[in-house]
């Protein structure tokens, strides 16, 4: 993934509002940028931005990686073993010395959203002006690239292979992590034999049963699926970072009268937004169609979330399609479309799929039946 044209959009963003350094705490924005995704951020990571120069502040464990998959112009690597000790030994004495150079006055970009407390004073004190850059990076965030698009839709295809195979797997008896495991083992053997060299994110979680299947968002556990009970399985898959994501609710047995009611209300609102969206609309105008399904049907208290989020570094990405949210949609924004009925005795219900925005409207990327009768196991 080149991120060079990102780097010099957003150098053009510093211009255009005075800043002379962009320091970048997000991971996920760092990824974007930079092109390194680390396994965990407990030892931090900084990216830093200048007219003419990207610098990373790593750990030395990352010193390696970052030289492999970045074009960072400069590394200040610390150290926490007793042989480096005393050469470089943290995160902040980089960055203050990085900032040193800087006069009192400077403007200095940064996400306001994700900045630590104590990185945002030691730049206050050196006299620093900070300045948001959280709207503008999400901006540059919405509008995916072709070869972005390109990996969001291979993974669309992956989560679908995942889901339907943990579906036809489903049954009785076994447990909710039992469920996840056979999707997981078809995704890990493909993305083995179809794309060698590349990394692989996903999430899957199947809450089941009257109780769980109302939490929207919960971890598979070890409770057994039991006969006539409703499952939302819910999956993304990322590859090479970026992600797609499907969800069907079914059922193991048959529905009662009342599940059989709320499924088709929920996939009447699912559907109605899935033919609304494209480039032109508002946001919120996708989340009024689902919304008046909801109100006709007397029902809308039980829908608690949004109707669909963003994706594609990150599992939920701006922008929202939510009930204030007036921005027009854009080609190259890629959706998830899941409004949801969370209803206590009785169930959740709840559909998503993945689409990408296109001169032609949407294209569905993820792909499972989402009938009654189909998912009626």
């Amino acid at each position: 993934m080149d991120t060079t044209k990102r780097v010099e959009k957003l150098r053009e963003i510093m211009a255009d509002k005075g800043i002379d350094l962009s320091v970048i705490t997000n991971f996920e924005n760092q990824f974007y940028f930079s092109g390194l995704k680390a396994i965990t951020y407990s030892r931090p990571i900084v990216l830093a931005v200048n007219d003419n120069s990207l610098s990373l502040i790593v750990p030395s464990l990352e010193e390696t990686h970052a030289k492999t998959v970045t074009k960072a112009d400069k590394l200040y690597v610390y150290h926490e073993t007793f042989m480096e000790d005393g050469n470089g030994g943290s995160h902040i004495e980089y960055l203050k010395s990085l900032i040193s150079s800087y006069p009192q006055g400077t403007k200095v970009g940064v996400e306001f959203s994700s900045l630590p407390l104590q990185l945002g004073n030691i730049m206050r004190d050196a006299g620093l002006e900070l300045v948001n850059l959280d709207a503008e990076i999400a901006k540059m965030r919405y509008i995916k690239d072709q070869d972005e698009i390109d990996l969001i839709t291979e993974s669309g295809r992956l989560v679908s292979l995942a889901l339907k195979t943990s579906l036809e797997n489903a049954r009785a008896g076994i447990t909710e992590i039992e469920l996840d495991q056979f999707g997981n083992h078809a995704l890990f053997t493909e993305v083995a034999q179809q794309h060698p060299d590349s990394t692989l994110d996903f999430f899957v979680m199947s809450p089941s049963g009257l109780k769980r299947s109302i939490l929207p968002h919960v971890f598979s556990n070890t409770r057994k699926l039991e006969q006539n009970d409703i499952v939302i399985h819910s999956r993304q898959v990322g590859l090479n970072g970026y992600r797609a994501e499907c969800e069907r609710t079914f059922f193991v047995g048959e529905p009662t009268e009342k599940q059989k009611d709320y499924f088709k209300i929920a996939s009447e609102a699912q559907l109605a937004a899935l033919d609304v969206i494209k480039a032109g609309v508002t946001a919120k105008e996708v989340n009024e169609v689902a919304r008046q399904i909801f109100k006709k049907a007397d029902v809308e208290q039980y829908s608690i979330h949004r109707t669909g989020h963003g994706i594609g570094i990150g599992l939920h990405e701006e922008p929202s399609l939510r009930y204030d949210n007036d921005l027009i949609l854009q080609e190259g924004m890629v959706y998830c479309v899941e409004p949801g009925l969370y209803v206590p005795g009785i169930g959740g219900f709840r559909h998503s799929d993945t689409v990408v925005l296109t001169k032609k409207g949407s294209q569905l990327i993820t792909h499972h039946p989402k009938e009654l009768e189909a998912l009626t196991l």
